[in-house]
Protein backbone atom coordinates (compact mmCIF):
# COMPACT_ATOMS: atom_id res chain seq x y z
CA UNK A 1 0.00 0.00 0.00
CA UNK A 2 1.38 3.23 -0.61
CA UNK A 3 2.65 5.30 2.21
CA UNK A 4 -0.24 7.27 3.78
CA UNK A 5 0.42 11.13 3.42
CA UNK A 6 0.16 13.66 5.93
CA UNK A 7 -3.38 15.19 6.03
CA UNK A 8 -5.53 17.07 8.74
CA UNK A 9 -8.58 15.54 9.52
CA UNK A 10 -11.46 17.98 11.44
CA UNK A 11 -12.06 15.25 13.85
CA UNK A 12 -11.11 11.51 13.79
CA UNK A 13 -12.24 8.62 16.45
CA UNK A 14 -12.53 5.42 16.89
CA UNK A 15 -15.96 4.28 19.09
CA UNK A 16 -16.27 1.14 20.30
CA UNK A 17 -19.55 -0.72 21.00
CA UNK A 18 -19.34 0.05 24.37
CA UNK A 19 -17.04 2.15 26.57
CA UNK A 20 -15.32 5.72 25.81
CA UNK A 21 -14.30 7.06 22.32
CA UNK A 22 -10.68 7.22 21.47
CA UNK A 23 -9.31 10.44 19.48
CA UNK A 24 -7.17 9.82 16.76
CA UNK A 25 -4.22 11.89 16.85
CA UNK A 26 -1.82 10.74 14.30
CA UNK A 27 -2.12 13.51 11.55
CA UNK A 28 -2.19 10.67 8.88
CA UNK A 29 -5.43 8.24 9.81
CA UNK A 30 -5.58 5.28 7.62
CA UNK A 31 -9.35 4.17 6.80
CA UNK A 32 -9.33 1.22 9.04
CA UNK A 33 -10.72 1.04 12.77
CA UNK A 34 -8.90 -0.15 15.31
CA UNK A 35 -8.70 -3.59 16.81
CA UNK A 36 -11.82 -4.07 19.06
CA UNK A 37 -13.66 -0.90 17.40
CA UNK A 38 -16.66 -1.15 16.39
CA UNK A 39 -16.05 1.41 13.44
CA UNK A 40 -13.65 4.61 12.87
CA UNK A 41 -15.44 8.37 12.19
CA UNK A 42 -13.29 10.10 9.75
CA UNK A 43 -14.37 13.73 9.16
CA UNK A 44 -12.51 16.55 6.89
CA UNK A 45 -12.96 19.44 5.22
CA UNK A 46 -12.71 19.28 1.12
CA UNK A 47 -11.20 22.17 1.20
CA UNK A 48 -7.82 20.23 2.69
CA UNK A 49 -5.29 20.19 -0.71
CA UNK A 50 -3.95 16.57 0.52
CA UNK A 51 -7.39 15.08 1.01
CA UNK A 52 -7.95 13.81 -2.84
CA UNK A 53 -4.41 11.73 -2.68
CA UNK A 54 -5.58 10.31 0.56
CA UNK A 55 -9.00 9.17 -0.76
CA UNK A 56 -7.08 7.78 -3.87
CA UNK A 57 -5.06 6.07 -1.47
CA UNK A 58 -7.74 4.75 1.08
CA UNK A 59 -10.94 4.57 -0.89
CA UNK A 60 -12.81 2.82 -3.86
CA UNK A 61 -12.73 5.16 -6.65
CA UNK A 62 -16.34 5.36 -6.52
CA UNK A 63 -16.41 7.14 -2.95
CA UNK A 64 -13.79 9.03 -3.76
CA UNK A 65 -14.87 10.29 -7.27
CA UNK A 66 -18.52 11.05 -5.37
CA UNK A 67 -17.40 12.47 -2.07
CA UNK A 68 -14.94 15.22 -4.37
CA UNK A 69 -17.98 16.44 -6.38
CA UNK A 70 -18.83 20.46 -7.08
CA UNK A 71 -22.99 19.70 -6.65
CA UNK A 72 -24.27 17.64 -4.80
CA UNK A 73 -28.54 16.47 -4.04
CA UNK A 74 -29.52 14.12 -0.94
CA UNK A 75 -29.14 10.76 -2.04
CA UNK A 76 -28.44 7.38 -0.69
CA UNK A 77 -26.33 4.50 -2.95
CA UNK A 78 -25.64 1.14 -1.89
CA UNK A 79 -22.50 -0.16 -3.54
CA UNK A 80 -20.54 -3.57 -2.89
CA UNK A 81 -18.15 -2.34 -0.78
CA UNK A 82 -20.05 -0.02 1.26
CA UNK A 83 -23.05 3.62 0.44
CA UNK A 84 -23.02 6.25 -0.84
CA UNK A 85 -24.88 9.18 1.80
CA UNK A 86 -25.42 12.64 0.21
CA UNK A 87 -27.65 14.74 2.61
CA UNK A 88 -28.42 18.49 3.19
CA UNK A 89 -28.35 20.70 6.12
CA UNK A 90 -29.72 24.59 6.79
CA UNK A 91 -26.80 26.71 6.62
CA UNK A 92 -26.31 28.16 10.57
CA UNK A 93 -23.03 29.71 10.08
CA UNK A 94 -22.24 33.47 10.53
CA UNK A 95 -23.47 35.76 8.04
CA UNK A 96 -25.29 33.08 5.85
CA UNK A 97 -28.71 32.22 5.55
CA UNK A 98 -30.13 29.16 6.23
CA UNK A 99 -31.53 28.31 3.28
CA UNK A 100 -28.01 28.06 1.08
CA UNK A 101 -28.45 24.39 2.52
CA UNK A 102 -24.91 23.05 2.99
CA UNK A 103 -23.91 19.34 2.08
CA UNK A 104 -22.79 16.67 4.01
CA UNK A 105 -21.45 13.16 1.86
CA UNK A 106 -20.29 10.37 3.35
CA UNK A 107 -19.06 7.36 2.56
CA UNK A 108 -20.08 4.28 4.99
CA UNK A 109 -18.91 0.66 4.69
CA UNK A 110 -18.49 -2.09 7.75
CA UNK A 111 -16.21 -0.56 10.40
CA UNK A 112 -15.90 3.27 8.45
CA UNK A 113 -17.51 6.25 8.00
CA UNK A 114 -15.68 8.88 6.14
CA UNK A 115 -17.55 12.40 6.17
CA UNK A 116 -16.84 15.54 4.24
CA UNK A 117 -18.06 19.12 3.47
CA UNK A 118 -17.44 22.25 2.40
CA UNK A 119 -18.94 24.58 5.36
CA UNK A 120 -19.41 23.85 8.87
CA UNK A 121 -22.44 21.91 9.57
CA UNK A 122 -24.33 22.33 13.02
CA UNK A 123 -25.43 18.85 13.32
CA UNK A 124 -22.18 17.15 12.26
CA UNK A 125 -20.72 19.23 15.10
CA UNK A 126 -23.16 18.50 17.61
CA UNK A 127 -22.51 14.57 16.99
CA UNK A 128 -18.49 15.65 17.18
CA UNK A 129 -19.06 16.92 20.59
CA UNK A 130 -21.16 13.96 21.84
CA UNK A 131 -18.49 11.83 20.68
CA UNK A 132 -15.69 13.94 22.56
CA UNK A 133 -17.57 13.59 25.45
CA UNK A 134 -18.34 9.90 25.59
CA UNK A 135 -21.51 9.69 24.51
CA UNK A 136 -20.78 8.69 20.74
CA UNK A 137 -23.43 6.38 18.85
CA UNK A 138 -22.42 2.59 18.47
CA UNK A 139 -22.48 1.71 15.47
CA UNK A 140 -22.61 3.18 12.15
CA UNK A 141 -26.44 2.56 11.70
CA UNK A 142 -26.79 4.63 14.58
CA UNK A 143 -24.20 7.31 13.49
CA UNK A 144 -26.80 8.17 10.67
CA UNK A 145 -29.80 7.96 12.62
CA UNK A 146 -28.25 10.37 14.64
CA UNK A 147 -27.22 12.86 12.01
CA UNK A 148 -30.07 12.98 10.00
CA UNK A 149 -32.50 13.48 12.79
CA UNK A 150 -30.09 16.48 13.52
CA UNK A 151 -30.35 17.47 9.86
CA UNK A 152 -34.12 17.51 10.27
CA UNK A 153 -34.42 18.80 13.73
CA UNK A 154 -32.74 22.10 12.23
CA UNK A 155 -34.17 22.20 9.53
CA UNK A 156 -37.79 22.19 10.92
CA UNK A 157 -36.63 25.12 13.15
CA UNK A 158 -36.12 27.13 9.88
CA UNK A 159 -39.22 25.60 8.41
CA UNK A 160 -41.12 26.76 11.42
CA UNK A 161 -39.77 30.57 11.43
CA UNK A 162 -40.75 30.96 7.99
CA UNK A 163 -44.08 29.76 8.56
CA UNK A 164 -44.18 32.80 11.63
CA UNK A 165 -43.14 35.19 9.14
CA UNK A 166 -45.64 34.41 6.56
CA UNK A 167 -48.17 34.61 9.43
CA UNK A 168 -46.90 38.42 10.16
CA UNK A 169 -47.14 38.94 6.27
CA UNK A 170 -50.97 37.91 6.01
CA UNK A 171 -51.48 40.09 9.29
CA UNK A 172 -49.63 43.55 7.66
CA UNK A 173 -51.34 42.54 3.83
CA UNK A 174 -54.51 43.12 4.98
CA UNK A 175 -53.78 46.29 6.90
CA UNK A 176 -51.06 47.64 5.01
CA UNK A 177 -49.69 46.57 1.97
CA UNK A 178 -46.83 49.14 1.02
CA UNK A 179 -43.33 47.51 1.08
CA UNK A 180 -44.66 44.02 1.54
CA UNK A 181 -43.78 43.01 -2.00
CA UNK A 182 -39.97 42.69 -1.38
CA UNK A 183 -40.50 40.64 1.86
CA UNK A 184 -42.81 38.17 0.10
CA UNK A 185 -40.37 37.88 -2.61
CA UNK A 186 -37.84 37.07 -0.31
CA UNK A 187 -39.92 34.32 1.71
CA UNK A 188 -41.08 32.78 -1.35
CA UNK A 189 -37.51 32.43 -2.75
CA UNK A 190 -36.38 30.95 0.98
CA UNK A 191 -39.40 28.16 0.68
CA UNK A 192 -38.26 27.35 -2.86
CA UNK A 193 -34.67 26.68 -1.86
CA UNK A 194 -35.72 24.50 1.36
CA UNK A 195 -37.40 22.58 -0.72
CA UNK A 196 -35.19 21.79 -3.46
CA UNK A 197 -33.10 19.97 -1.30
CA UNK A 198 -35.74 18.69 1.25
CA UNK A 199 -38.03 16.55 -1.26
CA UNK A 200 -35.30 14.41 -2.62
CA UNK A 201 -33.89 14.06 1.40
CA UNK A 202 -36.70 12.00 1.59
CA UNK A 203 -35.95 9.95 -0.94
CA UNK A 204 -33.02 9.52 0.41
CA UNK A 205 -33.82 8.47 3.63
CA UNK A 206 -36.76 6.26 2.48
CA UNK A 207 -33.91 4.07 0.39
CA UNK A 208 -31.97 4.08 3.74
CA UNK A 209 -34.60 2.20 5.81
CA UNK A 210 -35.51 0.25 2.69
CA UNK A 211 -31.85 -0.72 2.19
CA UNK A 212 -32.10 -3.08 5.08
CA UNK A 213 -28.78 -2.50 6.00
CA UNK A 214 -27.33 -4.95 8.66
CA UNK A 215 -25.96 -2.24 10.54
CA UNK A 216 -29.68 -0.92 11.07
CA UNK A 217 -30.71 -2.20 14.14
CA UNK A 218 -34.92 -2.15 14.86
CA UNK A 219 -34.21 1.41 17.17
CA UNK A 220 -32.08 2.95 13.96
CA UNK A 221 -34.83 1.65 11.50
CA UNK A 222 -37.39 3.35 14.19
CA UNK A 223 -35.78 6.67 14.25
CA UNK A 224 -34.87 6.71 10.41
CA UNK A 225 -38.64 6.49 10.07
CA UNK A 226 -39.69 8.92 12.39
CA UNK A 227 -37.06 11.60 10.53
CA UNK A 228 -38.35 10.51 7.59
CA UNK A 229 -42.02 11.29 8.53
CA UNK A 230 -40.44 14.54 10.22
CA UNK A 231 -39.19 15.89 6.78
CA UNK A 232 -42.43 15.22 5.00
CA UNK A 233 -44.34 17.48 7.11
CA UNK A 234 -41.47 20.03 6.78
CA UNK A 235 -42.08 19.49 3.06
CA UNK A 236 -45.71 19.89 3.34
CA UNK A 237 -45.42 22.90 5.42
CA UNK A 238 -42.86 24.34 3.38
CA UNK A 239 -45.92 23.36 0.47
CA UNK A 240 -48.10 25.11 2.49
CA UNK A 241 -46.03 28.38 3.01
CA UNK A 242 -45.03 28.98 -0.54
CA UNK A 243 -49.36 28.53 -1.44
CA UNK A 244 -49.89 30.81 1.55
CA UNK A 245 -47.13 33.46 0.21
CA UNK A 246 -48.93 33.03 -3.48
CA UNK A 247 -52.08 34.18 -2.05
CA UNK A 248 -50.75 37.28 -0.23
CA UNK A 249 -48.81 38.03 -3.58
CA UNK A 250 -51.96 38.03 -5.30
CA UNK A 251 -53.76 39.74 -2.54
CA UNK A 252 -50.90 42.49 -3.22
CA UNK A 253 -51.37 42.53 -6.67
CA UNK A 254 -54.88 43.13 -6.12
CA UNK A 255 -54.12 45.82 -3.58
CA UNK A 256 -52.08 47.33 -6.30
CA UNK A 257 -54.42 47.51 -8.95
CA UNK A 258 -57.26 48.79 -7.01
CA UNK A 259 -55.54 51.61 -5.79
CA UNK A 260 -53.80 52.41 -9.75
CA UNK A 261 -58.20 52.22 -11.14
CA UNK A 262 -58.95 53.90 -8.25
CA UNK A 263 -56.37 57.05 -9.12
CA UNK A 264 -57.01 56.54 -12.79
CA UNK A 265 -60.73 57.41 -12.16
CA UNK A 266 -60.32 59.74 -10.14
CA UNK A 267 -58.02 61.54 -12.67
CA UNK A 268 -60.73 60.95 -15.45
CA UNK A 269 -63.15 62.33 -13.38
CA UNK A 270 -60.80 65.26 -13.15
CA UNK A 271 -60.32 65.93 -16.56
CA UNK A 272 -64.20 65.40 -17.37
CA UNK A 273 -65.18 68.45 -15.17
CA UNK A 274 -62.57 70.65 -16.59
CA UNK A 275 -62.78 69.48 -20.10
CA UNK A 276 -65.89 72.21 -20.96
CA UNK A 277 -64.19 74.74 -18.83
CA UNK A 278 -60.92 74.34 -20.73
CA UNK A 279 -63.14 74.56 -23.80
CA UNK A 280 -64.81 77.79 -22.86
CA UNK A 281 -61.80 79.34 -21.82
CA UNK A 282 -60.11 78.61 -24.61
CA UNK A 283 -63.11 80.13 -26.90
CA UNK A 284 -62.64 83.36 -25.04
CA UNK A 285 -59.14 83.18 -25.82
CA UNK A 286 -59.55 83.84 -29.33
CA UNK A 287 -58.92 87.47 -30.39
CA UNK A 288 -61.54 88.03 -32.71
CA UNK A 289 -64.47 90.71 -32.92
CA UNK A 290 -67.86 90.12 -31.05
CA UNK A 291 -66.33 88.53 -27.70
CA UNK A 292 -68.89 89.49 -25.06
CA UNK A 293 -67.66 91.16 -21.98
CA UNK A 294 -65.24 92.92 -23.66
CA UNK A 295 -65.53 95.96 -22.86
CA UNK A 296 -66.99 95.11 -19.31
CA UNK A 297 -64.76 95.82 -16.51
CA UNK A 298 -66.81 93.32 -14.65
CA UNK A 299 -65.97 90.92 -17.52
CA UNK A 300 -63.13 88.46 -15.75
CA UNK A 301 -64.88 88.13 -12.93
CA UNK A 302 -68.69 87.00 -14.75
CA UNK A 303 -66.63 84.66 -16.47
CA UNK A 304 -64.43 83.22 -13.63
CA UNK A 305 -67.82 83.16 -11.83
CA UNK A 306 -69.58 81.46 -14.47
CA UNK A 307 -67.13 78.68 -14.93
CA UNK A 308 -67.00 78.24 -11.38
CA UNK A 309 -70.82 77.68 -11.22
CA UNK A 310 -70.77 75.27 -14.14
CA UNK A 311 -67.83 73.17 -12.32
CA UNK A 312 -70.22 72.92 -9.12
CA UNK A 313 -72.76 71.55 -11.56
CA UNK A 314 -71.44 69.08 -13.57
CA UNK A 315 -69.61 67.69 -9.97
CA UNK A 316 -72.93 67.61 -8.38
CA UNK A 317 -74.25 65.53 -11.68
CA UNK A 318 -71.31 63.40 -11.75
CA UNK A 319 -72.68 62.56 -8.52
CA UNK A 320 -76.51 62.05 -9.21
CA UNK A 321 -75.29 59.65 -11.94
CA UNK A 322 -72.70 58.28 -9.41
CA UNK A 323 -69.80 58.64 -11.25
CA UNK A 324 -68.30 59.73 -8.02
Amino acid sequence: MTQPRSIRSICAFDIPAEGDPVAIETPWPTATKAEGMAYRWLHFDLAEPELEAWMQDFLPPIASSSLRQDETRPRFGPFADGSILNLRGVNLNEGATPEDMVSIRLWVSDGLIVSARHRKIWAVDAIRQRVAAGDAPRSTGRFLADLAYGLTRRIEHVSIALEEQTDDLEERAHEQADGLNEEVARCRQRAIKLRRYIRPQREALSDMIESRNPSFDDHVILLLSETANRVMRTIEALDATHERLAAIQDLLDIQHSKALGRNSYVLSIVAAIFLPLGFVTGLFGINVGGMPLISSDLGFWIVTGGLTVLGIVLFFLFRHLRWL
